[in-house]
């Protein structure tokens, strides 16, 4: 396997995506952002390796985001490669305008409900156009948890992994040796922690899934991690459980910001959890704080009127006697 980086102007750190080519076919993890310079990029890099755009005989898509789709769609039209992407994302990756159309009709409910201001929607959203990228979608063949695939002498075991997105998926490393490395896109990053509750509004009590997948993670007790963005991760049972406790250090931080603040919106605990916004992040801050929010509301500890949330009886107590600045996650 080849880690191949790719440029990502838009989020953070360089997209990678991962070269099998040690045998009769040519398969690619992840595709990179289709922003002006990256297919060229990617054509040069396959050339290092020998191979060819037209060489690739399939492709597996760890989500739909953009900057890792991208290039999907160019590369089956030059190769005729298969495409599989987990069946919850796949009429995202294949250009279902509902599925489309119902996203960004959730994204605008999630505005208004977060309490955005006008012109933060509006400046998001321009965002989001410019890195959609619904057209030339590719043809998608769906993959669920639990398939294998035969990689020339690897095989990809598909491990569901929601939180980040719905149908994030990671994929073991089975190359018969011993120890087992894992793609974990963007399940699990070295530097930045992946958002949760904002980079896809469609999932479902997304800390609470997401903190699931980061325990499936600590247990699995992989050697490496092979991530979405940026280098290797050498202990990703360390890192997932520091991910964690990084949760769990934010969620009393909500509750904090709800004990001096009094009764206010999601927009209100973003900024103060985060400060100004600008470019993907104004999406990003709101939803993680809904993340977060959602949870403690669902656990009983704040309550919601309307679009405001407060702290329930007692919580501005507990929250004195931790001594660590954390909140246990009941998940």
């Amino acid at each position: 396997m080849e880690r191949i980086a790719l440029t990502n102007k838009t989020f953070e750190g360089n997209n990678n995506a991962y070269l099998f080519a040690d045998g009769s076919e040519t398969v690619l993890v992840d595709t990179g952002d289709r922003l002006p310079g990256t297919y060229d990029q990617l054509e040069s890099q396959l050339d290092d390796h020998g191979v060819a755009v037209g060489d690739v005989d399939r492709i597996f898509l760890s989500h739909w985001h953009g900057d890792h789709r991208g290039l999907a769609g160019p590369i089956q039209n030059e190769s005729g490669a298969t495409v599989y992407v987990h069946e919850a994302d796949a009429p995202l990756v294949g250009g279902d305008e509902a599925a489309w159309e119902a996203m960004v009709d959730t994204q605008t409910d999630y505005f208004d409900r977060w309490g955005m201001p006008d012109a933060k929607q509006d400046a998001v959203m321009e965002v989001l156009d410019s890195v959609a990228w619904q057209d030339e979608p590719p043809d998608v063949t769906t993959m669920a948890d639990g398939d294998t695939f035969q990689v020339n002498e690897t095989t990809l075991n598909v491990v569901h992994a929601p939180g980040h997105s719905v149908g994030l998926c990671l994929f073991e490393l089975d190359d018969g040796t011993e120890g087992t490395d894992v793609l974990s896109s963007d399940a699990l990053l070295p530097k930045y922690t992946p958002n949760v509750g904002g980079a896809d509004v469609r999932v479902e009590r997304p800390l609470d899934q997401y903190v699931d997948t980061l325990r499936a993670i600590a247990s699995a007790d992989y050697d490496r991690a092979w991530p979405g963005h940026r280098s290797v991760i050498d202990d990703p049972t360390d890192r997932a459980e520091y991910i964690i406790d990084h949760h769990e250090e934010r969620s009393y931080r909500v509750l904090d910001a709800l004990r001096r603040h009094g009764p206010c919106d999601t927009w209100t605990v973003s900024d103060d959890l985060f400060g100004e916004l600008h470019s993907i992040h104004i999406l990003h801050g709101p939803g993680e704080s809904y993340a977060h929010l959602e949870h403690l509301e669902r656990e009983g500890y704040i309550h919601r009127d309307g679009t405001e949330y407060q702290l329930a009886d007692g919580v501005a107590d507990q929250l004195d006697r931790r001594e660590d600045d954390r909140w246990p996650l009941d998940v």
